[in-house]
């Protein structure tokens, strides 16, 4: 997977938002930017794209996010229901109609909490609709396991702005 790859994926994405005069906010974690990238490939992608953060650090992520504290507590990293909370904080802090969020471990070897490398959570949530997967590589491979979790999350999006 290239960034060309990723870019085919957030235009599509990003027309059918465009189309329906819709916004985005993105918080990417360990694809370290790739999923905003992606989306901003597209000319005119300022029509779309409001905002996103890399949440990488408690800290990075109270700053980016702007949760009140303890709201996250519970919840754990690269998990759907992790994903999930974090694209709707970032969907609201951008005021935006959706919001796209990815946390994982991209490796190589294990993530300070426990997670293996190569596993990430990806998440859509827009007007009514809410939508995530799970992903594992099994790779050890940090920059393919970076790649695949930002094409999980941009086909995620796609394919949920497609369903509507």
């Amino acid at each position: 997977m290239t960034i060309e790859e990723l870019a085919v994926i957030g235009a599509e994405a990003g027309a059918l938002l465009k189309a329906r005069g819709e916004t985005l906010a993105v918080v990417d974690g360990a694809t370290g930017g790739l999923m905003s990238a992606g989306l901003l490939a597209m000319p005119g992608a300022s029509a779309f794209f409001l905002g996103s953060g890399v949440v990488y650090t408690l800290k990075g992520r109270r700053i980016v996010l702007g949760h009140e504290p303890g709201s996250l507590r519970g919840l754990t990293s690269a998990t759907e229901s992790y994903a999930l909370a974090q694209a709707d904080l970032i969907r609201k802090r951008y005021g935006a109609d959706w919001g796209l969020a990815e946390t994982g471990a991209a490796g190589p070897g294990t993530h300070p909490l426990g997670v293996p490398s190569g596993t990430s959570a990806v998440a859509v949530v827009g007007p009514g609709v809410s939508a995530s997967a799970m992903v594992s590589t099994g790779s050890e491979e940090r920059l393919a396991n970076m790649t695949a979790f930002a094409r999980a999350g941009l086909m995620l999006l796609h394919d949920t702005l497609a369903a509507r």
